[in-house]
């Protein structure tokens, strides 16, 4: 092969490299911050999605995201709160990274009034986007602490919203959506409390992610099982990886889950959420475990949150690396 050649090849390669960088890099990074680093614990729920174009988003960051200093963030561009729930919401949350144990979780600092998804909003800048009645809550706690309330956007049921070149819908969730008085404070927040009601800020929901690689995914947030899940999220958005809670007593447990998956939704692809139990040791499911018992149930891959563990998914919602 003569000189010439030989350089045509190596650059023809090079080319071929360079192409191949976009299709490597074009999947969907998703990133469990639980409780203890490689376990899912029962106060689990806070995952980041990461899409292709570097947006970076925070869904329900809960009680196991330790504030907005937490290390493990990083660059924080929209948060997703699915209801006003202290575990979804983060009325307290933990010191540290892994402090505690997974039986018995750190949770002692308090985020009242603002919550821990406000307070990392305001630090990380992001933008908070929930639907239902809840974006003027948190329009109003981002302005009373120097943030910018435009910065709350809404994206009501049947809407969507395009933020980051990631498109997001909010869709019915079975749940209830109280705000605890302690956010709201003052007098008024005594009387309620006194009276043993919570605040109005509409219905729960979960969320339908479209990401600029094509993967469509629905957060369940606390549901039942609904005839939407087959109409709307199989039958309109086409949802290939799902986020399912499966905790029951509060939400679908692991057989109603189950047939959420495999009857109605029918995704490539399932992310176990929400278990309310000590799910693994080791990074292992433990045996009698609900998380086991929805494993055993469901037709597609079921991949368990393990904390700090990053898993990658393409556009058909198969995972590609980390699962």
């Amino acid at each position: 092969m003569g000189m010439n050649s030989m350089i045509r090849a190596a650059t023809l390669t090079c080319i071929a490299a360079l192409l191949a960088l976009p299709a490597m890099a074009a999947n969907v990074k998703v990133t469990p911050l639980g409780g203890q680093e490689g376990e899912f614990c029962p106060q689990d729920r806070a995952l980041v999605f990461e899409d292709p174009n570097g947006t970076r988003i925070l869904y329900d960051p809960g009680r196991t995201v330790a504030g907005a200093t937490d290390p493990r963030l990083g660059k924080i561009d929209i948060i997703l709160v699915t209801h006003m729930h202290g575990d979804h919401l983060g009325n307290a949350h933990n010191k540290a990274p892994n402090s505690g144990s997974c039986a018995s979780p750190d949770m002692s600092v308090s985020a009242i009034p603002n919550s821990n998804a406000v307070n990392i909003a305001l630090a990380k800048k992001a933008k908070i986007v929930t639907g239902s009645e809840m974006p003027p809550f948190f329009a109003g706690k981002l302005k009373a602490n120097g943030g910018d309330p435009k910065n709350s956007i809404l994206a009501r049921f049947g809407g969507s919203v395009m933020v980051g070149g990631v498109r997001i819908a909010t869709v019915t969730a079975v749940h209830s959506n109280g705000l605890d008085p302690d956010y709201i404070g003052g007098e008024l927040g005594k009387h309620m409390s006194e009276a043993g009601i919570a605040g109005y800020v509409g219905e729960a929901t979960g969320y339908v992610l479209t990401f600029s690689n094509g993967l469509v995914t629905y957060l369940s947030g606390d549901t039942g099982i609904t005839s939407e899940q087959e109409k709307v999220i199989r039958g309109h958005y086409k949802a290939k990886l799902v986020v399912m809670n499966i905790g029951d007593g509060f939400t679908t447990g692991p057989k109603e889950a189950a047939y959420v998956i495999n009857e109605l939704v029918k995704p490539a692809a399932v992310i176990a959420s929400h278990a309310n139990e000590v799910a693994t040791s080791g990074g292992k499911v433990l045996p009698g475990t609900k998380t086991e018992a929805f494993t055993k149930a469901v037709t597609v891959p079921v991949h368990v949150p393990l904390s700090g563990k990053t898993m990658e998914f393409d556009e058909a919602g198969k995972c590609a690396a980390g699962c």
